[in-house]
Order: C-alpha cells, then sequence, then structure tokens
C-alpha cells in the first residue's frame, strides 16, 4: 500500500436503520475542558471540522450519514465521551448513536459484561451524561436501553404558517430541541411514499421557529436552537400505551431511519405531560422504515423548576462493517461533497 495514504480507521453500527459511524481513535487533536466544550472547539476547528466531512460526505459518506468521534469522558465516572456529527456538524445528542456505543463497547470488549446481565455503559455526550444499558444474553448483545438527559416540554401549540396552513406545533427537550407536529394536520402519512413531501415540511416548520422563544434552552445555550421536526402518526393505542411511527427531519433536511433515540426522548416527555402515557406504560415508537423503540418514564423529576422525566429508550444495533478510509494527497475533491 502507497505510503503516502492517510488512513482514517472506523467502526460501523446501524441502529433501527440509521447509521452511525464510530472513529475510536480521531487523527487529529480535538481539546476541551469537558465534551460540551470541545464541540464548541470542533466546530470552529478546520482539522476537527474536515475530518467530520472527510467519513460524512460523499464519495465515503452520503447526506444522511451519522457518526461519533470518541473523545475523553469528562471525569473518571464515564467510561468514554462522543462528539455527534452528521452532514451539517455536531449535535448535542443523540440516543441511536448511544444505543450503538453501548453495544460497540460490550461487542468489543472496552466495557467488561458478563453472558447473561445488564451492564451500563456510561457515556458523557454534549448534552450531558446518558447511560447505555447493554443487555446480554448467552454473551449476545441483545437490547440497549438508552437512558437520556431528563426531558421535558418547553411550549405547546405554537401556531406555525405552512404550505398547507397553520398548524399547531409543540416544543420538546430530550437532549435537544424538537418541534412535533401531527401529521394528520396536513394530510400526510409517515411512510417512504411521502418522503419528499415530510423532508419539505420538516425544513419548512424548522425555518418558522429559528427565532421563537421555545428554540432558547435557558440552561445551557450551547443547547439552543431547533435541531429537528418529528412529524409524528397516531396509530392508536396497544394494551401497553400509546403507538405512533414518526419521521424526524433533522440538521438541514436529514432524515432519521430510525424512530429517532433523542427525538423519541422528547416524545416520552410530551406524552406524559399530556397525561396520554402514563408511567405504568410504554411508547411504542416505529419509524419510516419500520423499525422500532419501545420507550417509558424511568423517573418523574425537575430542571431549573419545570417538571421533567428520565426517558428510557429500547432498540438495537448492529455492527456493519470495518473500515480504513484512504485519502490520496492527489484528490481533488477530498472532503467530498454532497448533493443535498
Amino acid at each position: 500500500m502507497r505510503p503516502d495514504l492517510r488512513r482514517v480507521r472506523t467502526v460501523d453500527y446501524h441502529t433501527g436503520g440509521e447509521p452511525f459511524r464510530i472513529v475510536v481513535d480521531p487523527p487529529v487533536a480535538i481539546p476541551g475542558a469537558d465534551v460540551a466544550d470541545r464541540r464548541a472547539r470542533a466546530i470552529a476547528d478546520p482539522d476537527v471540522d474536515g475530518l467530520r466531512r472527510l467519513l460524512c460526505f460523499e464519495p465515503r459518506g452520503h447526506a444522511d450519514m451519522y457518526g461519533g468521534l470518541l473523545v475523553p469522558p469528562d471525569d473518571p465516572g464515564a467510561h468514554l465521551g462522543v462528539l455527534f456529527w452528521h452532514k451539517d456538524g455536531f449535535s448535542t445528542a443523540c440516543g441511536h448513536g448511544t444505543i450503538a456505543l453501548g453495544a460497540w463497547a460490550v461487542e468489543s470488549g472496552r466495557v467488561e459484561a458478563p453472558d447473561d446481565g445488564v451492564t451500563d455503559v456510561v457515556v458523557d455526550v454534549p448534552s450531558g451524561r446518558v447511560t447505555a444499558r447493554v443487555h446480554t444474553r448467552g454473551g449476545q448483545v441483545e437490547s440497549v436501553d438508552f437512558v437520556n438527559v431528563p426531558s421535558h416540554v418547553v411550549a405547546t401549540g405554537i401556531e406555525v404558517e405552512t404550505a398547507y396552513g397553520t398548524v399547531p406545533v409543540d416544543v420538546a427537550f430530550g437532549g435537544a430541541l424538537y418541534a412535533h407536529l401531527d401529521v394528520a394536520h396536513v394530510g400526510l402519512r409517515v411512510e417512504p411514499a411521502a418522503y419528499g413531501e415530510l423532508i419539505a415540511l420538516g425544513r419548512e416548520v424548522k425555518r418558522a421557529l429559528v427565532d421563537h422563544p421555545a428554540a432558547v434552552h435557558a440552561p445551557d445555550p450551547r443547547l439552543s436552537g431547533i435541531y429537528g421536526t418529528i412529524l409524528f402518526e397516531d396509530l392508536g393505542r396497544l394494551p401497553e400505551g400509546p403507538h405512533q411511527r414518526n419521521v424526524t427531519i433533522f440538521a438541514d433536511g436529514e432524515v432519521d431511519r430510525s424512530p429517532c433515540g433523542s427525538g423519541t426522548a422528547s416524545r416520552v416527555a410530551a406524552l406524559a405531560a399530556s397525561g396520554a402515557l402514563r408511567d405504568d406504560q410504554v411508547l411504542t415508537h416505529d419509524s419510516i422504515v419500520g423499525s422500532r423503540f419501545v420507550a417509558r418514564v424511568l423517573e418523574r423529576t425537575s430542571v431549573d423548576g419545570v417538571d421533567a422525566v428520565v426517558p428510557s429508550i429500547t432498540g438495537t444495533a448492529h455492527l456493519t462493517g470495518e473500515h480504513t478510509f484512504l485519502v490520496d494527497p492527489r484528490d481533488a475533491l477530498v472532503p467530498g461533497f454532497v448533493l443535498r
């Protein structure tokens, strides 16, 4: 192999169909006092941001690629830290990525786990400390519970003008701020056939809330901004609780193939606040591709005097590949491009 080729190694998983590309040993320095500070610095660091674009953009990635750079945790109380990234930058939270990291940590031996039992993999993310609770049986990972930061409703019934008319939108925090819209208000279904319309609507709602007070996360302004729009469809109720299908349009038109982990956490907060999800029930949350998370209220708490819940979201993650990406110094298309 030519010695002048730069190499970047990754381990790739998918959680409910959504990719998660793990960079275990980033080949660039990522300084910072803690994970949240590392994210703030990474946004402005051309080397770190260049690594993100290299792994996310075509031809090594695509417009809907997602991943994370492992960094040191904030203190010895966590096993690892991570900076989540997508085609438009670095996000503050990622539930599907946390589920994948939990599976990877146990399957790789990074965190020791029994053949049969439950192992907590503690992860520092920009929005706080979260836990991937990994369930193993016969030496295999069966499922992972994503135990999120406290999540809460920010605002309800915000009137938003769209191409479909004025619609009511709620905003809730699940590690990031999400706008929630029932697609029944616009006559759409959460299905692949409506993919284009759903992306356009999600972008429209997000743009409409850019300067809205609900887009401000007062406890930590670094977490401000509507990260995504959750377009959900009510499928009625199962004996164990509400059943919904959603698609989350995040960043600039990126589509979550999974039911969205941090988005599901914000749905748990919204449904619990409205009384539609009791503490003894679960939310069955499906994605646009048919994958499923099961979520519940783990405990009730408060944040700065606001009622909140600690959500637990259960899903599965699977290894899809281990890659060594190469960079030819003669390649004029480095770090790459996106067409959407």
